[in-house]
């Protein structure tokens, strides 16, 4: 007899459906599994055995052949035990055919029959989903991440013996229902501003780039609160919004990365200075997101950004443009989303007391050059805030007074955005004032005649290239959104000039 079961292989973020068919035939007892799959796949024919000798089922004694079409896929990973597992059940009748039709299975099988979660169960429902599939069945601990979409009917599965009894009509699992608070924020654990004293300009920045999704790289000795305003930021930005939800959960469910279901909270990646650029941008036989894309909707911390590999920091020059990264191998090209908001320190020599007033700095012209080169003029570009951190106040150290909270930034940040999101209302493509193209600049960064002259001054006398010009005007109009001004006026455009980085 020959089954046809339903299952998902997920190479990108789409996925792609499978269809695991098993013929049972006479001959000495085998198992044979087929159609480019890898070792753990491989290794599936045990874990299926056990699972359903120990779910009180029966294994037949025949030949098994399986076969995971399109047999020219490749294929990884354990989520295709379950399906495998009901594969053989229809094939030997202890199943209907009829009961498995409409239905995707995706979980990995312990060999008590027991169901383990697996990566890709939100995707895997999204490509029911959208082929006309009437429900999946997934482990109870990926069920909720499944149900996330809400468009589909969604099974939690403890075991093969209590899947078994349900399709037999012996009981009935509970359809999953993601409740209304579940896709509530719970509250981001970071650094209040208030906690950290003095520098008020920074903060200023850090304002002003939560509430237009701009880059921003802060430069100052040590000890000075840069990582400490860097890790401040995730606590002034707005929530995630239910699409950005789903769309953070669809990358770390392909990553398998999200132990916990579904991602509630903006990201925040802050990968070591000795990660190499496929680390960054994704990668591997069979390519998997990297650090970019596990930032998307939030924020890539590079702490001592001069101490990357000059390499690796270029690989993010077209993600930072394009909000997304193609990775191309031998097999396939995949592309990721990357729209990260790129959070920078360094210090402005290699002992980090160039400039300082207080300690004399102990490197050469020479070194300080060098050092300052690892960053190449056309990232620097691609940062629309450039701010100097110097060391903190004695008196404001010692007196330790706290200054504004997190939350009364937060505040403004959220309204700025609300501005943004009315604007931008009929533009799919852009959210923040940092997504917007040349035609969107035109038509909401318009300036007026004294404006316009002291831009002209302005990129001549700092050598603006026309990328810079426009970072500049984006700027400036997140700066007007934060006072709630319908025009770019005079203090706006000064005030986001200040943040260019000199040559």
């Amino acid at each position: 007899m020959l089954a046809h079961i339903h299952a998902a292989a997920l190479l990108s973020l789409e996925g792609h459906m499978v269809d695991i068919e098993c013929d049972l035939a006479n001959g000495l007892p085998g198992f044979v599994v087929v159609g480019l799959a890898d070792k753990a796949i491989d290794e599936s024919k045990e874990r299926v055995r056990s699972a359903i000798r120990n779910s009180g089922l029966v294994l037949p004694q025949k030949r098994l052949t399986l076969n995971l079409a399109p047999a020219d896929l490749p294929k990884d990973g354990t989520g295709y035990d379950l399906g495998m597992a009901v594969a053989v059940l229809v094939a030997s009748g202890q199943i209907e055919q009829s009961s498995v039709n409409e239905a995707i299975f995706l979980g990995e099988l312990a060999l008590d029959g027991t169901l383990r979660p697996v990566r890709g169960a939100l995707l895997a429902a999204q490509l029911a989903a959208t082929l006309g599939y009437k429900s999946v069945y997934v482990s109870a601990d990926n069920a909720e991440e499944a149900a996330l979409l809400g468009d589909i009917a969604v099974y939690p599965v403890q075991s093969l013996h209590e899947l078994y009894r349900h399709l037999v009509g012996e009981l009935t699992i509970s359809v999953v229902n993601i409740a209304t608070e579940h896709h509530s924020i719970s509250p981001q654990s970071c650094t209040d501003l208030s906690s950290i004293y003095g520098q008020q300009q920074a903060k200023r920045a850090l304002e002003i780039a939560a509430a237009g999704g701009h880059n921003i790289l802060m430069s100052g000795p040590p000890g000075s609160g840069k990582t400490m305003l860097s890790k401040a930021l995730l606590g002034i930005l707005p929530p995630l919004t239910f699409p950005e939800m789903i769309e953070v959960t669809r990358i770390y469910s392909l990553a398998g990365l999200n132990a916990d279901g579904v991602i509630r909270e903006r990201p925040f990646r802050a990968p070591h200075h000795t990660a190499s650029s496929v680390a960054l941008i994704g990668g591997g036989a069979i390519p998997r997101p990297g650090e970019i894309s596990l930032s998307h909707r939030g924020v890539l911390f590079l702490d001592e950004l001069p101490e990357f590999p000059r390499s690796v920091l270029e690989v993010l020059r077209q993600p930072l443009e394009d909000g997304q990264v193609t990775v191309a191998r031998a097999l396939r090209a995949v592309t990721f989303p990357a729209d990260f908001m790129l959070v920078a320190t360094r210090n402005p020599c290699p002992c980090g007391y160039a400039g300082d007033p207080l300690q004399a700095c102990t490197c050469t012209p020479a070194q300080v050059i060098r050092y300052q080169q690892r960053i190449s003029g056309p990232l620097i570009d691609r940062i629309d805030l450039c701010v100097d951190v110097a060391r903190v106040d004695r008196d404001q150290l010692i007196a330790g007074q706290a200054s504004e909270p997190s939350s009364i930034t937060a505040r403004r940040v959220l309204e700025a955005r609300r501005l943004q999101a009315a604007r931008y209302e009929h533009e799919p493509a852009v959210q923040t004032n940092s997504q917007m193209t040349n035609v969107h600049i035109r038509t909401y960064c318009k300036l007026t005649s004294e404006l316009t002259n002291l831009a002209r001054q302005a990129v001549g006398q700092l050598r603006l290239s026309a990328r810079s010009y426009n970072r500049v005007l984006k700027v400036a109009r997140t700066i007007a959104d934060l006072e709630q001004s319908a025009d770019i006026q005079l203090p706006h455009f000064t005030e986001a000039l200040q943040y260019r980085a000199r040559a």
